[in-house]
């Protein structure tokens, strides 16, 4: 018995995980608590030495001492002053008469703002409430479609996630151990693409079905085309100055992520500032939600800390490991389940539940199988994305819901969710097949290390498979102090 248990509790305590998190426990309480249960039967057992546990101090110490993780709040606070200081609501507003006069121009201006956004807050629920709440009404009173206004919408505030400063991509460079440059350059392509898509599908829709997306009528074009031209300049170049200064100063590495996430944050108060809508309450606010937000990912991590460091200590992550590589189809194969796995846990979890639990996993096997953890981490991330449209349980959906007017149904939402999800998996399939869309290159004068260029694979005709290259397998076992 006491064999088949030491053999066997990295797989109990996987098991024990989903367990618990299909129970409905909070998800930091259940890493942290599978993670001491199994720890202390480890030590009982004799499969773990007790000095393994008096490394977890260590390990939480190094948590909050990890600064690349200050740019989760930064990027927070930016995206919640500037939510409720009116930009979104000036750009909907402005941009929306611009492209009006075109079938679908609503949306148009929907997916547009959305893409601007997530430039500048990198917060989905911030770019989801707050086009809801403007634009919706608009749209459903000009006879837009109600599927498409709400799956335009959603989507929309979704690529928050996916366009840097997205704060998802920062999770996953931690958990990569890779610069968050790198993979805010190898995400960028992929977020405009995906922008563009669904201005695509939007025009198929308008092409198909016109009533669904009519134009705007004259009689709600406010604004004469000199003026009009006037507010769009005066409405872009605030956020584009913004955006210039947070991502800007990154890619060109005058600053590092959390450097430029204190920057916009700054130049976010002074926005408010400008406008005169930066108040105490409005401060007070924005300051709560984002402690909340930065102890919820705290949390998280350190129950995730707790767990991995058992998980690996009983040789778990030799069992995934083995699991993984042994799949058939060689790289393509575990790129294929890992992405099925992905997609089908976005229906319970969360995007930061499920960078903390499966990436710390999922990257050591990609890592020996050659594949490059940034390329790796952005095709994760665009697969994350489909955890907030996901039908029944899409975070982007509720938010939606929440603000919606009492005439859209749940169903609408849900249905009109269902092709922007197919967009995104069919963008998933393109990063498998052209990997040189998460391209990336380091900026010398920031630092990083560990950055590879992708392009040069895009010339080798035997792709894919020289692309992930095997690595031969190391020997068998693990000397004891790599526990």
């Amino acid at each position: 018995m006491t064999a088949w248990l030491i053999s066997s509790v990295g797989p109990l305590m996987f098991v024990g995980l989903v367990v618990f998190l299909l129970l409905g426990y909070p998800v930091a309480f259940a890493l942290a608590a599978i993670g001491l249960f199994f720890g202390i039967v480890g030590v009982e057992v004799g499969l773990l030495q007790a000095s393994l546990l008096q490394a977890l101090p260590q390990r939480v110490y190094g948590i909050m001492q990890n600064e690349t993780l200050l740019a989760i709040p930064f990027f927070t606070f930016m995206g919640l002053i500037l939510e409720r200081s009116g930009m979104a609501e000036e750009l909907l507003e402005t941009i929306g008469q611009l492209f009006g006069p075109i079938r679908g121009g609503l949306a148009y201006a929907v997916i547009f703002v959305g893409a601007l956004l997530a430039a500048t807050t990198g917060v989905v629920a911030a770019s989801v409430i707050s086009m809801g709440l403007i634009s919706l009404p608009v749209m459903l009173r000009q006879g837009y479609s109600a599927r498409l206004s709400t799956g335009v919408i959603a989507a929309s505030g979704t690529l928050a996630q996916i366009i840097p400063p997205s704060l998802v991509l920062i999770v996953m460079a931690d958990q990569l151990a890779r610069p968050i440059g790198d993979l805010y350059r190898g995400a960028l392509v992929p977020g405009l693409l995906l922008t563009a898509a669904y201005a695509v599908y939007v025009l198929l829709v308008s092409i198909v079905k016109p009533s669904a997306a009519p134009a705007l009528p004259p009689t709600e074009r406010r604004h004469a085309p000199g003026a009009l031209l006037r507010r769009v300049l005066v409405t872009l170049v605030p956020p584009l100055v913004l955006i210039f200064l947070v991502l800007g100063t990154i890619f060109l590495g005058i600053a590092t992520p959390t450097e430029g996430g204190a920057m916009g944050a700054c130049g976010a108060i002074v926005l408010a500032l400008a406008k005169g809508k930066l108040r105490l309450p409005l401060l007070r606010q924005a300051l709560e939600s984002t402690t909340r937000l930065s102890c919820f990912v705290m949390f998280i991590l350190i129950g995730s800390t707790v767990f991995g460091l058992v998980f690996r200590g009983v040789n778990g992550d030799l069992w995934v490991e083995h699991l993984f590589t042994g799949l058939p189809g060689g790289v393509l194969g575990f790129l294929i389940v890992v992405n099925l796995l992905v997609f089908v846990l976005a229906f319970f979890l969360d995007y930061f539940e499920l960078a903390f639990i499966l990436v710390p996993l999922l990257a050591p096997v990609a890592e020996k199988l050659g594949i490059d953890l940034v390329w790796f981490g952005v095709m994760l991330a665009v697969n994350m994305q489909t955890s907030f449209m996901h039908p029944p349980f899409g975070f982007a959906l509720f938010y939606l819901k929440s603000v919606a007017p009492r005439s859209v149904r749940s169903g609408d939402i849900y249905r009109g969710a269902i092709p922007f999800v197919c967009i995104q998996i069919v963008m998933v399939v393109a990063l498998i097949a052209f990997p040189g869309l998460a391209s990336y290159r380091s900026a010398g004068a920031a630092g990083s290390v560990g950055s590879q260029d992708l392009a040069p694979f895009l010339d080798n005709p035997e792709y894919p498979p020289t692309v992930f290259e095997l690595k031969p397998d190391p020997p068998a076992g693990r000397p004891a102090d790599e526990r």
